[in-house]
C-alpha cells in the first residue's frame, strides 16, 4: 500500500485567520499615514464573513479603481492603502515562504506594482528620511552600492544560525535583531516597512510561532519608530542605538506581554 500523503491545494483560512490577516493589511498602512476607503472595508468584511472569496475581492477593488480613477493625492492615497492592504491579505493568507532575499524582493513586487515604478528592484541611490521621533534627523540606511550583499551576508548568517540551544526568549530576541538589520539595509525607495513586516510574519509562522494577535494592527507605527531607534546614535546627545523598544513590541506580538506602545516614548529629546 502506497502510504504517501497526498499534496493539497491550499484554500482560504478560516474565519478567525481571515480576519486577523485583514486587520494586519489594514493597520500596517499607518506605517505610511494611509486610511483604507469604506469600500475596502467593506470588501474585506465580505471576504472575512466568507461571502467572497480574495479573488473576488481582487476582482471587485481593481474594478472600483477602473471606474473611478484617482484624480487628487488624496484619492491616490486611498488607492494605495486599499490595494496593498487587500495584497498584503493574500500574501499572509498563503502559506509559502524561503528565507531568502529573493523573497524580499517577491513581497515588494507584489505588494507595489502598479503602485510604485521600482515595486520589487533594489534601490540605486542613496536615502535619507526625516523622522519625527528623531526631531527631524535620519537613520543611516544600507549604501545602494552595497545592497545585495549585505541582504545575501545576513540570510546567509540567518540560514545557518542553530536555534536549538535557545530558550524562547532568546529566540525572539535573536529574530529582532535580524529583522532590524533587514530594515536597517532599506532595500527599496518606498515601502520597507510594510514589505518588512510582511515578511516577518511569514518567517515567524514558519518557525512556530503563533502572532494572530492585535499588535501590527494597534501599533504599526510604533513598529517602525522602534526599527529607527534600534539604528540612530547621537553620541553628542547622549542617544544610542536602542532595541529594548523593539523587544517590546515582539514580546507583546509573540508571548502575550502587555507593555503600553506609545510612540512619544520613542521620541528623542530635543
Amino acid at each position: 500500500m502506497d502510504n504517501k500523503e497526498e499534496y493539497l491545494v491550499q484554500t482560504e483560512p478560516d474565519r478567525a485567520e481571515r480576519s486577523y490577516n485583514w486587520k494586519t493589511a489594514i493597520g500596517l498602512q499607518q506605517v505610511d499615514g494611509l486610511t483604507p476607503s469604506k469600500y475596502l472595508i467593506d470588501t474585506a468584511n465580505a471576504n472575512i464573513e466568507g461571502k467572497i472569496s480574495l479573488g473576488k475581492a481582487e476582482q471587485l477593488v481593481a474594478g472600483y479603481y477602473e471606474r473611478n480613477i484617482p484624480a487628487t493625492d488624496d484619492e491616490k492615497r486611498n488607492e494605495e492603502a486599499d490595494k496593498v492592504s487587500l495584497r498584503i491579505a493574500e500574501l499572509l493568507a498563503g502559506k509559502t515562504f524561503t528565507l531568502s532575499p529573493t523573497q524580499l524582493t517577491s513581497i515588494h513586487q507584489h505588494l507595489f506594482t502598479g503602485i510604485y515604478d521600482h515595486a520589487g528592484k533594489i534601490r540605486v541611490n542613496n536615502i535619507t528620511k526625516k523622522e519625527w521621533i528623531l526631531n527631524g534627523e535620519t537613520v543611516y540606511y544600507g549604501d545602494f552600492r552595497n545592497i545585495r550583499e549585505a541582504l545575501d551576508y545576513d540570510f546567509d548568517k540567518e540560514k545557518t544560525f542553530d536555534y536549538s540551544l535557545l530558550d524562547a526568549r532568546k529566540t525572539a530576541a535573536h529574530i529582532v535583531k535580524f529583522i532590524a538589520d533587514l530594515w536597517q539595509i532599506h532595500a527599496f525607495s518606498e515601502g520597507n516597512t510594510r514589505t518588512i513586516a510582511v515578511f516577518t510574519i511569514k518567517y515567524l509562522r514558519t518557525l512556530g510561532y503563533d502572532v494572530t494577535n492585535d499588535t501590527f494592527e494597534k501599533n504599526s507605527l510604533y513598529f517602525r519608530n522602534a526599527l529607527v531607534r534600534a539604528h540612530y546614535n547621537n553620541h553628542k546627545q547622549g542617544v544610542k542605538a536602542e532595541l529594548t523598544y523593539l523587544n517590546r513590541f515582539f514580546d507583546n506580538l509573540l508571548f502575550g506581554e502587555q507593555y503600553e506602545l506609545k510612540n512619544r516614548d520613542l521620541h528623542i529629546p530635543s
